[in-house]
C-alpha cells in the first residue's frame, strides 16, 4: 500500500431516520466516527420513511437540522435511500457503512443493509441500551411519572398499559421494547470534551429543562453561543422542572437530559442540577460573562423572586430570540393527534423484527442439527 493511501482519511457513512434525536442516536454516531476521521450522515426523506415504518415525528428538514448539530457529525447528506447501496457510498466517497445491532428491514422485510454487507463494506457498533425513539413517543402517550422517580424506581419507565408501544411484557422484540437505561459515569466523560475555558473566552449560561432536545432549544444554543465563545448549559433536576412545568414532565430523566445536550455542537460545559435562580457562587464559580434566556415567559423561584435577578444587576442578562417557537409541549401534541398512527407504526416494526428473530433462530437449529 502507498503512503498517500495509508495517510487518507477513512470516510465513514451513517444513515437512518433519525427521528426524535435523542443521545441514542448520537452515541451510535459518536461510535461511528471513531471507527474513521471524517462522518458523513444520510437522512432518509419523510415519504421514505412513511413507507417502511409509518409517519415520522419530526419532517425532514427538522430531523436534518438535529444531525447536523451533533458535534461528530461532518456531514449531512439528505434524501438517503432506505437500502443503502454501494453506489451511495461511492458517490460520497465513504470507505464503509456503519449502524447499530439491531435490525432495520423495508416494509417488505428485506434488511436494509444487505447489500453494504454482502460488499464487506459494513460496520456494526453497539445499540444504547434504555432509549429508542419508540420509548420516548410511549413516555408522551403514557406522560408517565415514573421516570423520574427518585430512590428505587428512578430509572424505571412505566410497564404497564402500554402494550401497543411495545412496552410491557407483551413485546418480545429486544430492539423495539424498552429497556431500563443505565447512566455511568464513562458515558458522560464519552460525550464531554472535558474542556475548560481559557482565559480569554467569553462564557456564556443559559438553563432550563430542555427535555425531549429539539430543534427549538438548538436554535436557542446557537444563538446564546454567538454572545461568546464557551457556552455552559445549567439542567434543573426533575423536581424542580416538574415544579414549574407541571403535569408529569419532564419526559427524560437528568442523565438523558444531560446527554441529549453535552451531544449538541454548540456546548461546551453542562451544570447538572444546576439551581433555578442564578447565584452569585455560579456566576463566580464559572467565571459567567453573559446569562441568556429565550423569549419564553419567566417563572418566578418558589420565593416568589425573579430567578435572573441578580444577573440582571449586573448588567449580565440578555434576551435571545431564537426565531423558533417549537416547545416540548408541542411535540407532545403532534404525538396525541397522531397516536393511532404511531402505535400502527410500532405494531408494523415490532413483528417484522419478531419474524426475522424467527427466522435467524429457525437458521441456528439447521446448522446445529446439520453438525450433529
Amino acid at each position: 500500500m502507498s503512503e498517500q493511501a495509508e495517510n487518507k482519511p477513512v470516510r465513514v457513512w451513517c444513515d437512518g431516520c433519525f427521528d426524535m434525536v435523542h443521545f441514542g442516536h448520537a452515541n451510535s454516531l459518536r461510535q461511528a466516527k471513531a471507527l474513521g476521521h471524517y462522518l458523513v450522515v444520510g437522512i432518509h426523506t419523510d415519504d421514505e420513511i412513511t413507507k417502511h415504518k409509518g409517519p415520522p415525528v419530526f419532517t425532514e428538514q427538522e430531523r436534518s437540522k438535529m444531525v447536523r448539530a451533533i458535534k461528530w457529525v461532518d456531514e449531512v447528506v439528505e434524501g438517503a435511500p432506505y437500502v443503502t447501496n454501494l453506489e451511495t457510498l461511492d458517490q460520497h466517497n465513504c470507505d464503509f457503512c456503519v449502524h447499530g445491532d439491531d435490525i432495520t428491514v423495508t416494509a417488505d422485510g428485506v434488511d436494509t443493509y444487505h447489500l453494504v454487507k454482502k460488499a464487506n463494506r459494513y460496520k456494526e457498533v453497539k445499540r444504547t441500551e434504555g432509549i429508542s425513539t419508540t420509548d420516548v413517543v410511549s413516555r408522551m402517550l403514557l406522560m408517565t411519572r415514573q421516570h423520574f422517580y427518585k430512590g428505587d424506581k428512578e430509572y424505571e419507565v412505566e410497564k404497564e398499559h402500554s402494550s401497543v408501544m411495545g412496552q410491557d411484557k407483551a413485546a418480545r422484540s429486544p430492539w423495539t421494547g424498552c429497556s431500563q437505561f443505565l447512566p455511568t459515569t464513562n458515558k458522560i466523560i464519552q460525550f464531554s470534551e472535558g474542556i475548560e475555558p481559557k482565559p480569554t473566552d467569553r462564557v456564556v449560561y443559559v438553563a432550563g429543562a430542555f427535555d425531549i432536545f429539539h430543534v427549538g432549544h438548538l436554535d436557542f444554543l446557537e444563538k446564546a453561543h454567538q454572545h461568546g465563545n464557551f457556552l455552559i448549559v445549567g439542567l434543573h433536576t426533575d423536581p424542580v422542572v416538574n415544579q414549574y412545568k407541571g403535569l408529569n414532565y419532564p419526559i427524560m430523566n437528568l442523565h438523558e437530559r444531560v446527554l441529549s445536550v453535552l451531544a449538541c455542537k454548540y456546548v461546551s460545559e453542562v451544570v447538572i442540577g444546576a439551581p433555578y435562580s442564578v447565584t452569585a457562587d455560579l456566576m463566580k464559580h464559572f467565571h459567567v460573562d453573559v446569562v441568556c434566556h429565550g423569549k419564553t415567559p419567566v417563572k418566578m423561584d418558589i420565593n416568589g423572586e425573579d430567578p435572573y435577578a441578580l444577573p440582571k444587576s449586573m448588567n449580565k442578562f440578555v434576551i435571545v430570540d431564537s426565531e423558533n417557537n417549537m416547545t416540548t409541549e408541542k411535540i407532545v401534541e403532534r404525538i396525541i393527534i397522531h397516536r393511532l398512527e404511531f402505535e400502527a407504526r410500532n405494531f408494523k416494526k415490532e413483528a417484522k423484527e419478531l419474524a426475522i428473530i424467527k427466522q435467524m433462530e429457525d437458521q441456528l437449529e439447521k446448522i446445529k442439527v446439520g453438525s450433529c
